[in-house]
């Protein structure tokens, strides 16, 4: 017998060793797309496969930011979000108000996301303004929504709620760009 070891382990080693390092060559690659911190400090390749895991996971979430964005900007799909300052900020409602007029009483109900309290106390300020008391207000959140119910009495004439609309609906339109009344 001869001690040469038999063709078969010799194909495995070399087969072995070619896997090997075919898997340090991809490691290599994989850990040169990934944006390192430390370049000095040698990584142990548990921690290369786990940045490289934590950064396609910030891809994935920025790319998902980005379509949003970009439905958004291009009309496909109606978002609760506005832009400001370059970023989509979502959670943001278009003020709605309905004011209805029954004799000498005058009902507001303003509905605002939870950006817009600002339009409450203006609100409140026209209505004072326009010589209307105001009898209680409260508000429910629902959501991302803020449900503002004002309960005034008119006591100079029955054309409060005209005159307080209009008002309001100057304001509004002017500040947020457009306008939802229901009068």
């Amino acid at each position: 017998m001869e001690n040469n070891p038999s063709p078969s382990i010799v194909d495995r080693k070399f087969i072995e060793r070619n896997r090997r390092n075919q898997m340090k060559t991809l490691f290599r690659k994989l850990n040169s797309l990934v944006p390192h911190q430390r370049s000095r400090e040698s990584i142990s390749l548990p921690d290369q496969l786990e940045a490289a895991t934590n950064y396609i996971k910030k891809l994935q979430i920025n790319v998902e930011k980005m379509k949003e964005k970009k439905n958004m900007l291009m009309g496909n799909e109606r978002t609760n979000g506005r832009m400001y300052g370059g970023k989509i900020i979502v959670g943001l409602k278009s003020p709605q108000i309905e004011i209805q007029q029954m004799g000498q009483a005058v009902e507001v109900v303003l509905i605002t996301g939870l950006d817009s309290q600002f339009m409450f106390s203006e609100t409140i300020r026209v209505v004072h303004e326009e010589g209307v008391n105001v009898i209680n207000a409260s508000y429910k959140v629902i959501g991302d929504a803020v449900f503002h119910s004002i309960h005034c009495q008119d006591g100079e004439s029955a054309n409060g709620a005209a005159r307080i609309s209009e008002r309001l609906k100057n304001f509004i339109y002017d500040s947020a760009g457009y306008s939802a009344f229901k009068v």
